[in-house]
């Protein structure tokens, strides 16, 4: 069963790169081997626990040793409005009795104390190696917990060795379809009601796109799965249109919704003022085709003609500033090009970026973006950054905190672009804040002060 919701998600018509393969080049997957150690932050079930998580009222309960549950809880900073039951780490914390005896009592024992301390409206069971390897069957348990305790009990079969995140990330979207999406009907619908996809709201930054959509009368009625409640998801089939912002994770989510459902889908990026602005008419127009209000159209052009003016005003300081400075950005997915659109709004030339986990069209689109000179890296070895940021090539780097040390190695400007990151920079505030942060950063004396050579490099010689 397993193997063939691998391969079926393998076989994906919504992604570019499948598109161009062979019948035989689809079967074989795209799947790279794994580094032996690598257990924080780059197996299957560490992609699906990332894209369910920030479900925030259930309870994400791991099925595995401890570990598992160790390397994977809070390894996002995905907030809540509410809940926050999803906070809590669950597991069944395997032994090696459960190896030998097998751990499905164990599970279930675990299902039935988590419905009756924290009575969520459903909770996750995520099968990780060990008890994959053994032979327990989630799904039956999940299945028999589900009738039994009478809440909603979701298998979520996605254990590490089947593949990289991203797989995971997919498979926990075949969960959501399989178990989730369509099981309960909204009291009410309204003509502008959609869902965003792939979005988790690291550090809050859905809060500083809601607001406008509400402001235009648009419904965010599926969350899939920022700041999401379980019956947020349940009801997602019923919206008119679908945004997603990382094609790249939750792809099959959206075209399953189109094809089972009729929902429309389009790609975009609440990253800098001109993809803020570019999706917030796609989202009007594709909602006005589908029977929204004419009006919407001419409300949503006045709503983005008076917020780039706000925050054209207060950039205008920062772009003569940092008008030409570059940045090296080593991140991936669609930051790989929503950030450069992003920093290109300012003046700030990306002269690289990462396209790790990108599909072919968000390569593209940082390829057109970048320009000629621009490159593209699917792997930069520490040694080349380093150097890079050294001899100036950049003055700045934005990327992940695994390589934060390079750039203060280097004595470079660092800002944190990856999902660990505390500050928000999505929408018209996000860009400012996001500004703010880069000139900030530049302008710290301590980099002025570092580069000064040593007292004792003047006394090299001396006797």
């Amino acid at each position: 069963m397993l193997q063939a919701k691998v391969q079926e998600v393998f076989n994906e018509p919504g992604c570019a790169t499948n598109r161009g393969k062979t019948e035989k080049q689809r079967k074989a997957g795209c799947a790279k081997q794994l580094t032996p150690g690598a257990a924080a932050g780059g197996c299957a079930f560490d992609g699906a626990k990332i894209a369910l998580q920030p479900i925030t009222d259930c309870i994400h309960l791991v099925h595995g040793p401890i570990a598992c549950e160790g390397n994977g809880w809070d390894n996002r900073h995905a907030k809540s409005s509410g809940p926050e039951t999803y906070r809590i780490g669950a597991t069944t914390d395997m032994s090696d009795l459960d190896v030998v005896y097998g751990g499905e009592k164990k599970l279930y024992r675990a299902i039935k104390e988590a419905i009756a301390r924290f009575d969520p409206p459903a909770v996750f069971v995520y099968q990780t190696c060990v008890p994959a390897m053994i032979g327990d069957d989630i799904v039956k348990v999940c299945e028999v917990a589900s009738q039994k305790l009478g809440k909603p009990v979701i298998p979520v079969n996605a254990p590490g060795f089947v593949g990289k995140k991203n797989l995971g990330n997919k498979l926990g979207g075949e969960a959501l379809l399989d178990y989730v999406i369509g099981t309960e009907e909204p009291a009410v619908t309204t003509p502008c009601d959609i869902n965003i996809i792939g979005d988790y709201n690291i550090a809050g930054e859905l809060w500083q796109v809601e607001p406008l959509l509400t402001e235009l009368g648009i419904r965010v009625l599926g969350r899939i799965t920022g700041n999401a409640r379980y019956h947020d998801v349940t009801v997602a089939h019923r919206a008119r249109i679908s945004m997603i912002v990382c094609s790249q994770a939750l792809i099959n989510v959206a075209r399953k919704l189109e094809e089972r459902y009729g929902i429309p889908y389009f790609e975009g990026s609440f990253y800098g003022i001109t993809d803020t602005s570019q999706a917030l008419r796609t989202i009007a127009r594709m909602l006005v085709e589908r029977g929204a209000p004419p009006d919407l159209l001419e409300r949503t052009e006045a709503l983005i003609g008076r917020e780039e003016a706000k925050v054209e005003t207060r950039l205008a300081a920062y772009r003569r500033r940092l008008e030409g400075r570059k940045v090296l950005l080593y991140t991936g997915g669609h930051k790989s090009w929503s950030v450069i659109s992003a920093l290109g709004d300012v003046g700030i030339r990306v002269i690289g970026t990462s396209v790790r986990k990108s599909t072919a069209d968000d390569k593209e689109r940082a390829r057109d973006l970048m320009g000629e000179d621009g490159k593209l890296y699917e792997a930069l070895p520490q040694s080349e950054m380093y150097r890079m940021l050294k001899e100036g090539e950049a003055d700045m780097m934005l990327s992940g905190g695994r390589t934060q040390f390079i750039a203060l190695k280097a004595k470079t400007p660092w800002l944190d672009m990856n999902q660990e990151r505390h500050q928000a920079y999505a929408g018209y505030v996000g860009m400012l804040a996001l500004v703010e942060e880069i000139d900030r950063a530049l302008a710290n004396p301590v980099w002025e002060q570092l580069r000064l050579p040593a007292p004792w490099d003047d006394m090299e010689g001396e006797g």
